[in-house]
């Protein structure tokens, strides 16, 4: 009898836990429906991806076409790890949903778009109209992350680059704008009026097409180059720019001499960063006078050096020449060449600030 009224007990117990989960669940639906329409697109603006935002619309009535007006756009599809292997069907499915996705959208100003997939050559005019829609809804933060696949259906087996659209180019919505592994082939002049950051990775850039990229930013104030590769000096003479960063450069198609340097002259950036991975022999610093602080964290271990000596030089040189800075830090990576000239008895100056991570060394 005993055992019977435990597990009669038990199951009470159960059920009346589902119910009070039922009515909790129950109550903050009801306090989150019961926020206002701006509140609620506030929050599926933040989720990781439009597509987490679309299936609110299941909750109930009052979330079923919410969406449609949320002012942000994430497009993700990296699900393989192999995306040269991956069925073409995937890379259709997806561009189905982004083409559903779009002509479902009611809101007609965009504060961010961002497309995160691998380039497939055959949905090149997809790709393009998803841009052109973007900027048609005025949109102010662009982010592409277009990352190039060797298609198993090309028999010449090129490497095909996403090539953007020239009316990219001449669109003045952007205020900020991430460009990942695209091909930037202006045939004319660029005119992004109101750009403010802009962050190029993985890109081929000549003097001339920097130039032109400043020269059409009127109001540029950060400008960050990541593992960019082709130019040999940047002349910024810009007084809108403010922030310089070189994250890594890499261009494994020249072969190494002493020519191998690159100049920096920005005689009007206040901030300036160079760190990763910097496959040169040199950077010079030709004018960069109006700097207040610099962070140098990078690595030369992609250059075979004989000895220690150039990484050491180059090091001094930026010393030297961020005298002026009132605080010049000095990262992780820079360690193996910190030691080897302290071990030679070089004198830091008072406005380096070494990290922690050196310190340790």
């Amino acid at each position: 009898m005993k055992m019977l009224e435990e597990g009669q007990n038990q199951r009470n117990n159960a059920q009346n836990r589902i119910k009070f989960q039922e009515i909790t669940e129950k109550e903050e639906e009801d306090g989150i429906s019961g926020l206002p329409d701006c509140l609620l697109l506030e929050i599926l603006s933040r989720l990781p991806s439009t597509k987490y935002a679309i299936r609110t619309g299941t909750l109930s009535k009052r979330w079923a076409h919410l969406w449609t007006w949320v002012p942000t756009l994430i497009f993700v599809h990296y699900d393989h790890p192999h995306p040269w292997i991956q069925s073409p069907n995937l890379r259709s499915d997806f561009a189905l949903v982004v083409e559903k996705t779009l002509t479902q959208c009611r809101q007609l100003k965009l504060k961010k778009f961002q497309l995160r997939t691998h380039y497939d050559i055959r949905f090149k005019l997809q790709f393009n109209n998803w841009i052109r829609h973007a900027i048609s809804c005025n949109v102010e933060e662009l982010n592409l992350d277009v990352r190039d696949i060797y298609l198993n259906l090309c028999a010449d087996g090129i490497e095909y680059e996403f090539m953007l659209d020239q009316t990219f180019f001449t669109s003045s919505c952007f205020t900020n704008m991430k460009l990942h592994r695209c091909m930037v082939n202006p045939i004319g002049a660029i005119s992004w009026k109101n750009l403010k950051n802009l962050c190029v990775s993985y890109g081929s850039l000549d003097e001339d097409l920097i130039e032109n990229i400043l020269s059409g930013s009127p109001v540029l104030e950060t400008l960050e180059l990541e593992d960019c590769f082709g130019y040999r000096r940047l002349n910024i003479t810009s007084k809108s720019v403010k922030k310089l960063v070189i994250s890594g450069y890499k261009d494994f198609n020249i072969d190494r001499s002493e020519d191998d340097v690159i100049e920096i002259n920005a005689p009007n950036i206040q901030s300036l960063t160079i760190q990763y991975e910097i496959n040169l022999l040199k950077i010079l610093l030709v004018d960069v006078s109006s700097l207040v602080k610099a962070d140098l964290n990078y690595t030369c271990k992609g250059i075979r050096y004989s000895h220690t000596t150039p990484k050491e030089e180059m090091l001094k040189g930026f010393i030297m020449n961020l005298s002026h800075v009132k605080e010049l830090k000095i990262g992780f990576f820079c360690s193996e060449v910190v030691s080897c000239l302290q071990a030679k008895g070089f004198v830091f100056p008072s406005n380096v600030k070494f990290s922690e991570q050196v310190k340790s060394v």
